[in-house]
């Protein structure tokens, strides 16, 4: 497909997301609301209600990417080259998680969930310079204001927040199936997950020098401390490693102006 074919039918992916979600809860879809089905699975790691807006900015910062890969200027960017169709699946994945999420198909979301999570790792390596997950990103000498705000940043806060979302939409179907968690508590495997987002959250920070996932991570942790705040060991933990990310943040920054 031509350059300009990509351009079209990512314009066409975009607003179709946007119509899905808004008719989810206009309609609302399956007549139940998104936050209704949430509250039908009470697991432990299901944060707050507010922390859900972040989906405002993701959906600003993609309205951004949208526009800036169709003008002329960008459109030789060899970024936008690279992504081809990955943005335009990751549409239709994050609209078909949203139907079958709705019609309270569980199983059928998480794999949904986890293509999209697939998706958006290489959407996240196709808009930087290194393409590797092992090795640290070297600095991007094509970075501008533009291209950071509507290219790079756009997917850092997605992936950071579908990796979130991942965690939670497994843990809603484990809870569906009535999973023993092989003799553990549900406080331990809510902890345990936790802080595997949260290593994960300092790994990419420190590979990537994205400061953007971490802060994700860190409205995820503490919107989760907040709804769980009656379960006072999740809460704990959750804030704690928030504390823990913050601080690595506020070292990161400290150290790259030392430079």
């Amino acid at each position: 497909m031509s350059r300009i074919g990509f351009v079209w039918l990512n314009i066409i992916g975009y607003v179709g997301v946007l119509i899905v979600n808004f008719l989810a809860n206009a309609l609302p879809i399956a007549g139940r609301d998104t936050g209704e089905i949430s509250e039908m699975y009470p697991v432990l790691v299901t944060p707050a209600s507010y922390a859900f807006s972040i989906w405002s900015l993701i959906y600003l910062l993609l309205g951004g990417f949208v526009i800036l890969q169709a003008l002329p200027r960008w459109r030789n960017d060899p970024r936008f080259e690279a992504i081809g169709p990955w943005f335009f699946i990751s549409c239709v994945l994050n609209s078909s998680w949203i139907v079958f999420w709705h019609y309270l198909q569980i199983n059928i979301s998480v794999l949904i969930m986890l293509a999209l999570l697939g998706t958006l790792i290489i959407l996240y390596l196709k808009t930087r310079s290194n393409t590797s997950l092992w090795f640290q990103a070297k600095e991007d000498k094509r970075d501008t204001l533009p291209a950071f705000l509507f290219i790079k940043l756009p997917f850092s806060i997605y992936l950071g927040w579908i990796s979130v979302a991942t965690i939670v939409n497994i843990s809603v179907a484990l809870y569906a199936a009535d999973w023993g968690g092989w003799g553990l508590s549900d406080t331990f495997w809510s902890v345990a997950v936790l802080l595997v987002a949260a290593l994960l959250a300092l790994w990419i920070g420190h590979a990537y020098n994205d400061q953007a996932y971490r802060l994700v991570v860190i409205w995820a942790l503490i919107a989760i401390g907040i709804k769980q705040v009656d379960h006072s060991a999740i809460a704990w933990s959750a804030w704690g490693l928030a504390s823990i990310l913050l601080i690595a943040i506020l070292a990161s920054i400290i150290s790259k102006s030392r430079r």
